[in-house]
């Protein structure tokens, strides 16, 4: 792959709020590629403490219904509405969610083992799991699919965990939707590059 075709392909990773489930590829089919591109994300000392969980379906609707019945007594009923209508039209409007957990007991370990960098393993962890979401959500968009990047957690973890009996150990880091793209992205803009970047030498 050149450079150029690598950067096209993250340039396509963009936040889509309009989906839908007008896809036409398998579970399976999505399913592998998700795994295969977290097995392939860098860990710190390859720790791989990154755990997803894929929903489709019902799941993916029982997910979102957790969300809206988490939120429902915090907001105000007069603004709730419009809560609502964005968690189904933008999120629950899709065909699937992927969950991103951090396992802590793999954390755990790794501060017993490598005791010199032990306050640094959770902030490893971080640094993995984003690279993952990034890798999980370019590699959707290669696929044709849109989704965004939502962080309901900490509000929903335990209910989460009780509804797919997870391990206790998995603390979730992310929510991705995904589906079929029914409204591109508005153009992206960029501050100024020498803002943001120094060289020297």
């Amino acid at each position: 792959m050149s450079v150029a075709n690598f950067l096209e392909g993250i340039s396509r990773r963009r936040s889509i709020y309009n989906l839908g489930k007008n896809v036409n590829l398998s579970h399976d089919e999505i399913v592998n590629v998700i795994e295969d591109v977290v097995e392939q994300t860098p860990s710190a000392f390859n720790g791989q403490s990154s755990r997803v969980v894929v929903l489709f379906g019902e799941e993916h609707q029982k997910l979102w219904n957790i969300v809206k019945d988490t939120l429902r007594p915090m907001i105000p009923a007069e603004q709730f509405a419009q809560t609502e209508a964005k968690v189904d039209g933008c999120f629950a409007a899709g065909v699937g969610t992927v969950l991103f957990f951090e396992d802590q007991a793999v954390i755990k370990g790794q501060q017993e083992m490598f005791a010199l960098y032990a306050d640094k393993f959770p902030e490893f962890s971080e640094q993995h799991a984003g690279m993952a979401q990034f890798a999980v959500w370019t590699a959707l968009a290669q696929l044709g699919l849109g989704a965004t990047l939502q962080h309901y957690n900490p509000l929903i973890d335990n209910a989460v965990t009780a509804a797919w009996d997870l391990p206790a150990t998995w603390t979730l880091r992310a929510q991705m939707p995904f589906g079929s793209i029914e409204k591109a992205a508005d153009a992206k803009t960029f501050m100024p590059r020498a803002d943001r970047f120094k060289v020297f030498g």
